[in-house]
């Protein structure tokens, strides 16, 4: 390993991650009550701007008074290009800050977008006296925050995880889709002609780049990426094949914007029984190589070492955060 610590975020479970538009309070009870690990109350984009400061009301309200049980909450606050933002952190800090988990902060696109809100919350929390210091989750949604997301990853102690913004991303790229996530038929191979002329499409991930450069500024500084939306919520099957897609590149949750989709994430996102039992035999044979004075030994016809013990690590202790 490096001599250089990286540091870890906070361990929060973050398999599944609702977004409840702050403008609709009728949802809040039947979020609270969903098996969902984390809850972002957005007053962004799901929120007209006439019903801004009415939302905002609506969030401090329910952070104050609805039965959140052991979720995670998070507030979406408006963008810094906004005149909505100051006020979103400043009242609902104030008003309902012991309750907050994280603040969701979209469109970051620098460093110093971060620092910004850090000190606005610095200053709140040490103004009313609030012992725990909120976290910070940043949205990756546009060609300037992918290009300095390695520095918004290190800009904060607060920070927690990056997420990716697919549809604001696609459009800050000019990226020719209106779909939010999944995949585009005209981002595929066409194979050479066989023997008999027949050729073959196959379809690629037009994401994948984009993710697994989000994924590596997260992990090589502690922080949880998370996968963003998946606009068709009549398809589970095309929402499973984008979350199988992103755990193996590294992500370890992924948005609902539907109720329906939070299942799906914890189903994707959890190692499965299969994968916890090899993962453990993984450990034993290695404990016993150990013993033996060995470095390697193989396990089912295959070569496990040291670094194969790394990673049978991450599977068990995952399933021991799930279990707790």
């Amino acid at each position: 390993m490096s001599f250089h610590p990286i540091e870890q975020a906070p361990a929060r479970l973050n398999r599944s991650e609702l977004a409840v538009p702050g403008s609709q309070p009728q949802m809040f009870e039947k979020a609270a009550q969903s098996d969902v690990d984390v809850i972002f109350l957005d007053l962004e984009d799901a929120v007209a701007p006439d019903e801004k400061a009415q939302a905002r009301m609506n969030i401090i309200r329910a952070l104050n008074e609805v039965d959140w049980n052991t979720k995670t909450m998070s507030v979406r606050i408006n963008g810094l290009d906004t005149h909505y933002m100051y006020r979103d952190v400043v009242d609902i800090l104030e008003q309902a800050g012991e309750r907050l988990d994280l603040i969701m902060i979209p469109k970051v696109g620098t460093a110093a977008d971060v620092y910004a809100v850090d000190m606005l919350a610095t200053q709140v929390e040490d103004a009313v006296g609030l012992k725990k210091r909120v976290g910070f989750e940043h949205i990756i949604e546009t060609a300037l925050g992918m290009q300095n997301v390695s520095q918004i990853a290190a800009a904060s102690k607060r920070n927690e995880s990056l997420h990716f913004g697919v549809a604001d991303y696609a459009a800050s790229m000019r990226a020719r889709t209106t779909v939010i996530g999944g995949v585009n038929e005209n981002y595929a191979v066409l194979t050479d002609p066989a023997s008999d002329g027949s050729r073959q499409v196959h379809w690629g991930d037009m994401w994948h780049s984009a993710i697994a450069t989000m994924v590596v500024a997260a992990r090589a500084n502690g922080l949880r990426p998370i996968d963003g939306p998946f606009g068709d919520f009549s398809d589970p099957e095309g929402y499973k094949a984008a979350a199988y897609r992103a755990a193996v590149l590294g992500c370890e949750g992924k948005w609902a914007i539907h109720p329906s989709q939070i299942a799906l994430a914890n189903e994707v996102m959890s190692p499965s029984e299969a994968e916890i039992e090899k993962a453990n035999r993984i450990l034993a044979a290695m404990a016993e190589a150990e013993a033996a004075g060995k470095g390697a030994v193989s396990l089912d016809g295959r070569l496990i070492d040291y670094a194969s013990i790394r990673q049978a690590e991450v599977l068990v202790e995952k399933a021991k955060q799930i279990a707790g």
